[in-house]
């Protein structure tokens, strides 16, 4: 079947849309680059539509009622929000969830170190990764420190003209001849991603004691001088101390905002596409949309880089506990009517797929694979090799779809992620499937996906919120 390119389909009303559609979007890959950064952006736009914290309701005892707009929060790293429909609840709801983490270097919590006159910060990588990716970049910190007392030092240093960046080395080539003999994945070892954050030793005279810097300014600090030199600054700048380390939660990211790519514009290439371009189609969706028959949600949640686990994951029952409060304050309570909401619920699980390669073209099959610009992507299934570890949506469900964005215009391709035996990946849509409910992958095409720049293409951005949009208003139990 013959792939359409969207952008041949697309009006100059149309196009003019997309571009507006994607300098909002653009701003949203800049402006937050981690979970906590992603909640507090979208807890403003959710507040602005007119939704209102669950906790409200549940404190006053105040009925849900249809039109209802609320929204909660899951420990600053996840959020889901419901527009309540006409429809009793127990019939199902239209639900998009995707997920707002990405692969990154996280700051252990006992970081910072002096080693050959440089200051660095150990690091683990969280995520799948090619780890020689992240060697030689500008690199920004983003995060809080959480101080004994409870208080929180936001930081985010490395995004602003006048910041400082940090960057991890690498050895010069030319004494590089065993290291290039090494595989791809041993080249870059995981504790080699240190980054290294400071030069500049620490100088003091006698009068250190008193605080008071020396007459000449030249008195060494002693051991490990530059360590104290970067313990001094985060002092002076943030109010913190070396054991704030021990609970902060602190992300090595890409330095600097998204960008447009190629000479026509068509593309953005920025940090952390897979899976913010999905979230931010699906809030966008769930904000535009206003009377709804059946109850729309939008579920955005953390960890699914490392198997959606732990209380901020799909894996926790964090979602079904939210929909449990909805049924109370509906006047339905109840586990009986809890499990039938999420039975009959219809889902969108929002998340990227692999976008052709021309350059590594053996690694797809072409007639299964999704271009960019080809629209909105549908993945029956992801999984590995034998399908291990996916969701496979039935034929019927997948019908409904098709129909829907038929009758909506919605320009979609069909993929798998590459070939059979090469690998694979996963989403959240096979825990979501576990209550019982239809479920499909469904995104946007992505290239050099997991590296520190992705690139995706604008039409498949605005297409895919289109199609989000379309969802939540027409889905049905099938």
């Amino acid at each position: 079947m013959e792939k359409k390119n969207t952008w041949a389909t697309y009006t100059r009303k149309q196009i003019k849309e997309c571009e507006e559609f994607c300098q909002g979007y653009l701003d949203f890959l800049s402006e937050a680059k981690t979970e906590r950064e992603c909640v507090e952006f979208m807890e403003a736009r959710i507040q602005a539509a007119g939704y209102r914290p669950l906790e409200e309701y549940i404190a006053a005892g105040k009925r849900l009622r249809q039109g209802d707009k609320v929204y909660r929060v899951n420990m600053k790293k996840g959020i889901v929000l419901f527009n309540l429909g006409s429809d009793e609840l127990e019939n199902g709801m239209n639900i998009l969830g995707a997920h707002i983490d990405s692969p990154r270097l996280d700051i252990k919590s006992n970081p910072l170190y002096e080693d050959g006159g440089f200051a660095l910060l150990d690091t683990h990588y969280y995520g799948g990764i090619k780890k020689y990716q992240w060697v030689t970049l500008p690199l920004a910190i983003h995060g809080v420190f959480v101080r004994k007392d409870g208080t929180v030092v936001k930081v985010a240093i490395g995004e602003k003209p006048e910041d400082p960046v940090f960057f991890v080395s690498d050895l010069l080539i030319h004494l590089a001849q065993e290291q290039m003999t090494k595989s791809a994945a041993t080249v870059v070892e995981g504790e080699a991603l240190d980054v290294i954050v400071g030069n500049i030793p620490l100088h003091y005279g006698k009068a250190a004691k008193d605080g008071k810097e020396g007459k000449d300014g030249k008195d060494s600090a002693g051991k490990d001088a530059v360590k104290k030199g970067v313990l001094r600054l985060l002092k002076e700048q943030y109010g913190v101390e070396e054991e704030d380390f021990l609970s902060a939660e602190l992300e090595v990211v890409p330095a600097g905002r998204a960008r447009e790519a190629g000479f026509d514009r068509s593309m953005i290439l920025s940090y952390g596409q897979d899976d913010r371009v999905c979230a931010y189609g699906s809030l966008e969706a769930m904000l535009a949309v206003r009377e709804v028959q059946r109850t729309a949600c939008c579920i955005l949640v953390d960890k699914e880089e490392i198997g959606s686990v732990g209380a901020t994951g799909m894996q926790s029952r964090f979602f079904e506990n939210t929909v449990a409060e909805l049924l109370a304050l509906a006047g339905k309570p109840g586990d009986l009517a809890l499990r039938r909401t999420l039975a009959h619920s219809t889902m969108l699980s929002s998340d990227v797929s692999s976008a052709f390669d021309p350059l590594y073209a053996s690694a797809f099959d072409k007639k299964n694979v999704a271009c960019l610009g080809g629209g909105m992507v549908l993945n029956k299934f992801t999984g590995a090799r034998g399908k291990s570890g996916s969701n496979d949506a039935n034929a019927e469900y997948l019908s409904h779809i098709r129909s829907i964005y038929e009758a909506e215009k919605v320009n979609f391709q069909m993929a798998e992620l590459g070939k059979v035996d090469l690998g694979g990946g996963g989403t959240i849509a096979y825990i979501m499937a576990l209550y019982g409910m239809n479920v499909i992958d469904s995104g946007v095409a992505v290239l050099s996906m997991h590296s520190p720049w992705e690139a995706t293409s604008k039409a498949d951005v605005y297409e895919t919120m289109r199609g989000y949009q379309a969802f939540l208003k027409r889905a049905q139990r099938v």
